[in-house]
């Protein structure tokens, strides 16, 4: 058994191929998401008040995402966490590590008690995701750059090993000033590794400011066509379009696909909504419970 139900309901009828177009999604499965990501945010809020430090802004963002994945999209076992045809997602932008965490424990990997304990000394949830301590996490991430290679790695196995598992990478929009993200994007495409997402957290906010003032990455889908990737642009916070996205590009074959998602740092709770401050900061008290009364856990 995996983690998505394969009898699910979602479309009323059967995604046939790249060009096709789902036509409804069910009501019913949306607003399960969307309570799921709701609960979602909520642990990210309680684990970075309780901790006391954390990177709330970048969790936000990017908390829809993973809710598709985990929740929906990903052939997945908690029970089973080497299963060798398992999808694999690797969370490139590590600072938003309390929303991979707060996946993995309402699907299984482990407790849901023990996010209490992110950035404890000796607890398995670091501040970055660490693969030789955290059940489920499949790359130690962290140092920027880097994921969309070991992704690439993970999915070019896949091939040589003939398995049909897909590995999805998740990307900030400032990581991308790094070479090593584009030299890995060169890469996937010469090597035709259709069984590589990448998927970027466009919040359009970087550590010390816009990315646009930082360094500009745009224009961002033609840089990727020019790498030879397959582009989608879509609302990084609604679950029709993300689903849709996500079923075309694991249909998409001879080239990687990259979608890119337009989202709003600190997505959910008001105050943070597009402010960089809330990069890698822990709310105050009032904030705190301001933010979980808004997510509907006070």
């Amino acid at each position: 058994m995996t983690a998505r139900d394969k009898n699910s309901e979602l479309f009323t009828r059967q995604y046939t191929g790249r060009e096709a177009m789902v036509e409804h999604y069910s009501d019913e499965k949306i607003k399960e998401l969307e309570t799921t990501a709701r609960l979602i945010r909520r642990h990210i809020i309680q684990m970075i008040f309780d901790a006391g430090s954390g990177h709330p802004g970048g969790s936000l963002s990017a908390t829809d995402v993973m809710v598709a994945l985990y929740f929906d999209i990903m052939e997945h076992n908690p029970d089973d966490i080497k299963w060798p045809d398992r999808d694999r997602f690797v969370l490139s932008k590590g600072h938003a590590a309390p929303a991979l965490y707060a996946c993995l424990a309402e699907t299984g990997y482990f407790p849901v008690e023990e996010l209490k304990t992110l950035r404890l000394i000796g607890s398995r949830l670091q501040g970055h995701p660490d693969m030789r301590k955290t059940p489920g996490v499949e790359a130690s991430t962290g140092s920027e750059g880097q994921g969309l290679s070991m992704g690439l790695g993970m999915a070019l196995a896949g091939k040589l090993d003939n398995k049909e598992y897909i590995t999805y990478v998740m990307v900030g929009d400032g990581e991308l000033n790094c070479g090593q993200c584009w030299e890995a994007a060169m890469s996937a495409a010469f090597f035709k590794a259709d069984n590589l997402v990448a998927i970027v957290d466009r919040n359009k906010l970087q550590l010390d400011g816009p990315t646009n003032q930082i360094m500009s990455i745009e224009p961002l889908a033609d840089k990727w066509k020019a790498f030879g990737w397959d582009v989608i642009e879509i609302n990084g916070h609604s679950f029709p379009e993300l689903l849709d996205a996500l079923h075309k590009a694991k249909e998409t074959k001879g080239i990687p696909t990259v979608i890119i998602a337009d989202t709003v740092k600190g997505k959910g709770v008001s105050f943070m909504e597009g402010q960089v401050g809330f990069h890698g900061k822990c709310p105050s008290e009032e904030e705190y419970n301001q933010a979980m009364a808004e997510l509907g856990g006070i």
